[in-house]
């Protein structure tokens, strides 16, 4: 069936289908020189170059059409237990999907809707979100994805930590530092800025306090943001290496129920070719159980 066909190839490829894993590879490396074309776009670039580059994205948004279409079309052997037309409504509203349809839009809109040179500049900045469908292709990104949702509670009650920090700590600095310093403390977002610089341990020295009450506060706020930004990281890899963990297990599973049983095509087949000898010998056992039943005696003649 060429849908089935289809499906097969442009799914993530698991390393037994070349032509899958050529798809793959050609998806991967569009979407990694379309991301990069985004970034050399920002230099002053020769007429050829810039050619060079406005050929490159119409290929790549070309591709990336044609890729969106055939999953939307294929959506339904995704979910075979669900009608055709729900199965690609379910598709169409995925994550993945919407990262498809935003890698597509800076291409076609333009030709749609007129919009201003600001619009036109929005629109290139979000092909740089094409970087996302790397997603589908890599086993580690997709990791970090299932880490984030699986520890999605325990990240947000950290998360909420942090943020509680820096609003209690731009308020006690700033009532501690206008006064010495209004221009840099004028309001109570300044302190949460340098609240912001000093939880993270990034320290622009832009804004600092410059009164002992202030200076100590920073030193204890300094060491609290070390703790504070270590829960999250320690959420994240204690997380990543649990679900690398389970991941491991089935495909090792897997590839030892292949090589005990081998390939599915495999089995059909040999059994296309004995089906000739079954049918013989269920025919041969027909015929012996037909002579043990008793017939009729003949009649002699007079």
């Amino acid at each position: 069936m060429v849908k089935r066909k289809i499906f097969e190839i442009i799914q993530p490829d698991c390393g037994n289908s070349p032509i899958s894993r050529a798809f793959d590879f050609f998806i991967t490396g569009l979407i990694l020189v379309s991301v990069i074309a985004v970034f050399v776009g920002t230099f002053e670039l020769s007429a050829g170059t810039s050619r060079t580059l406005e050929m490159v994205e119409k290929i790549a948004s070309v591709a990336f059409t044609i890729e969106y279409a055939l999953r939307i079309f294929t959506a339904d052997l995704l979910r075979p237990e669900l009608p055709p037309w729900k199965s690609r409504v379910k598709y169409v509203v995925s994550p993945m999907a919407a990262i498809d349809l935003v890698a597509i839009l800076p291409f076609w809109l333009p030709m749609i809707l007129p919009g201003s040179l600001l619009g036109m500049r929005a629109l290139r900045l979000v092909r740089l979100l094409r970087i996302f469908k790397l997603n589908r292709y890599f086993d580690a990104m997709r990791a970090i994805g299932a880490v984030i949702v699986e520890k999605k509670r325990e990240l947000v009650g950290s998360l909420f930590f942090i943020v509680l920090l820096m609003l209690v700590t731009s308020l006690l600095m700033y009532s501690i530092e206008h006064d010495a310093q209004p221009e840099a403390f004028c309001n109570a977002f300044s302190g949460l800025w340098w609240a912001v610089a000093t939880v993270t341990t990034v320290g622009y020295g832009d804004i600092y306090p410059v009164t002992h009450l202030g200076r100590l506060l920073g030193a204890i706020i300094a060491f609290s943001g070390i703790a504070a930004v270590a829960v999250p990281t320690g959420i994240i890899t204690a997380g990543l290496s649990s679900v690398m963990e389970r991941t491991k297990e089935p495909a090792k599973d897997c590839e030892e129920t292949t090589c005990r049983h081998g390939n599915v095509e495999d089995i059909c087949r040999l059994l296309s070719e004995h089906k000739e000898m079954l049918e013989n010998i269920l025919e041969i056992v027909s015929k012996r159980q037909d002579k043990e039943q008793p017939g009729t005696v003949p009649a002699k003649p007079l």
